[in-house]
């Protein structure tokens, strides 16, 4: 199982930037998919964006595109996930998730791994 490492949340006044880590251990990535996700109390877990390590294809939530860009350092098995124009409604617990398969899904049960999860809070 990979073991995935979140870092990157905190508190941020609307319009500002967070970036978010998560970082890999344990295997290679070339052949998965990154998913970022988060919940809000009381709400579902949502999918936000996410990419096929590979291919560089890439995946946002409609809420979240203008602001959001994902990225990622091969180097380090680590993802990105890049927080701009921040709102209050973004704040939730963030969580990078790992597919070991290269196509994409906005399920939360067809990821295999998940990051520990890293707290996004936006004051208004």
């Amino acid at each position: 199982q990979v073991q995935l490492v979140e870092s990157g949340g905190g508190l941020v006044q609307a319009g500002g930037s967070l970036r978010l880590s998560c970082a890999a251990s344990g295997r290679t990535l070339s052949n998965y998919f990154m998913g970022w996700f988060r919940q809000a109390p009381g709400k579902e877990r949502e999918f936000v964006a996410g990419f096929s390590w590979s291919s560089g294809n890439i995946y946002y939530a409609d809420s979240v595109k203008g602001r959001f860009t994902i990225s990622r350092d091969n180097a380090k098995n680590t993802g990105f996930l890049e927080m701009n124009s921040l709102k209050p409604e973004d704040t939730a617990v963030y969580y990078c998730a790992l597919r070991l398969r290269r196509t994409v899904t906005t399920t939360p049960n067809d990821y295999d791994s998940w990051g520990q999860g890293t707290q996004v809070t936006v004051s208004s």
